[in-house]
């Protein structure tokens, strides 16, 4: 990636015939983006701070509107110095040198993209009314989609070939900021007609971008505090809100789900024998295999300690449970083959033989809300662990509850058999 960009600038630098054409414009945009980021620096470092997948940082206000009205050089130079300026500022040393280097890559070849657009089907120059004919507003938008394009699909692509279990949103980010980078865009084009007409009204563009910049941490914020901060998956109080909700809609709809209650077995040993650190890396090893396990739209979270829970909607509401344990099985299995690799001061550890009990239930089949479905899959987590652990269990193998009689022990069951 960065051999093709260095390869792109130095094809364009050699076809370079004027460098005093737009050199007025590189300086106000580079100072312009230097400016933000050290006004929104503390805000730019908790974003960083609080969030691992993609997320915009709005400096294409100043690269795209480069890309639009420089020299496809001078538009290069303006996305190096912009993004080096934030990295060394704000991302360091949370992000390293090789990945920002990357990310440079492709938004230089973003410019060099959007640039090529502008040059071939518009004028390059939006000083004119729009008025006077539709081709310099056809090719700001094409040139937007273009650098949209190039940009999130190197990125994705990178994230897709470096981690190939990571989810959609972990892949291509939210929505929200997919179309925060298209607002972003947007206003670079602004910014680039401001300053063909006059370059004093670009200084408008900052208290919008400013004021956008503290709002898009809001949803990041609220990331952050309902996420469990070991493991990466919901925490309680998020589940369950999250999950009320997904049982509202099922139940509005006629459709099904399911609950997964999952205790693993004898984690207080590992803590004892290995450490609390050790134990935490138990723990992050386990959320992965259980998100790897189930679909992204199902909901995982950590109850607390060493207990966690899924909820699975549209799946086994006829109370055979036969999904739902297929899922719990593979998931028994997966976790009685889990290894966990730690480096510690004594050298390499090796943790192995864990397992989990799993309880489960089915909404409407087991309970009428989220309270009764737990209560049933908690139960049947308590008959796996009577049983002798490492065992699923599914409320089939209940007998019905009474109000006030609590669940009968299930009839005994070889290990790790349903």
């Amino acid at each position: 990636m960065e051999l093709t960009a260095l390869a792109l600038v130095a094809l364009h630098v050699t076809r370079t015939t004027s460098w005093a054409e737009g050199s007025v414009g590189l300086v106000v945009l580079c100072l312009l983006g230097v400016a933000h980021t050290e006004i929104a620096v503390g805000v730019e470092r908790m974003r960083r701070r609080v969030t691992e997948t993609p997320h915009v940082d709005l400096s294409s206000v100043w690269t795209f509107a480069g890309a639009l009205l420089l020299p496809t050089s001078y538009a290069v130079l303006t996305a190096v110095v912009v993004h080096g300026h934030l990295w060394w500022r704000a991302w360091r040393p949370r992000v390293p040198a090789y990945r920002q280097l990357f990310s440079t890559a492709t938004v230089v070849l973003a410019c060099i993209a959007a640039s090529t657009v502008v040059g071939s089907i518009g004028t390059g120059d939006f000083s004119g009314e729009l008025s006077e004919g539709p081709m310099e507003l056809v090719a700001l938008v094409l040139a937007l989609l273009v650098y949209t394009t190039v940009n999130s699909g190197l990125i994705a692509g990178a994230i897709a070939v470096s981690n190939p279990q990571a989810t959609t949103v972990q892949v291509l980010g939210h929505w929200d900021e997919n179309m925060l980078e298209v607002a972003t865009l947007c206003l670079g084009g602004l910014t680039a007609v401001a300053l063909a007409i006059n370059p004093w009204l670009i200084v408008l563009v900052l208290p919008p971008l400013l004021v956008l910049h503290r709002a898009v941490l809001v949803r990041q914020l609220e990331e952050a505090a309902s996420t469990d901060g070991k493991t990466g998956l919901l925490n309680a109080a998020a589940w369950h809100a999250e999950a009320e909700r997904e049982l509202r809609r099922t139940a509005r709809t006629g459709g099904s789900a399911a609950v997964l209650i999952l205790d693993l077995d004898h984690f207080k040993a590992v803590n004892d024998h290995h450490g609390h650190l050790a134990g935490d890396e138990v723990l992050t090893s386990l959320a992965s295999v259980l998100r790897s396990e189930v679909r992204d739209k199902d909901l995982v979270g950590r109850f607390g300690g060493e207990e966690f829970v899924i909820l699975l909607p549209g799946l086994d509401g006829d109370g055979e449970h036969s999904e739902l344990r297929a899922v719990a099985e593979r998931i028994r299995r997966r976790v009685a083959g889990l290894t966990v690799e730690l480096a510690t001061a004594d050298g390499p550890l090796t943790v192995r033989d864990l397992s989990v009990s799993v309880g489960g239930a089915t909404f409407p089949h087991d309970g009428a809300d989220l309270r009764q479905v737990l209560s049933v899959a908690d139960a049947a987590l308590y008959a796996a662990k009577r049983a002798g652990r490492n065992v699923v269990r599914m409320s089939l193998h209940l007998p019905r509850q009474r109000p006030g009689v609590p669940f009968d022990e299930p009839p005994a069951a070889s290990r790790g058999s349903p």
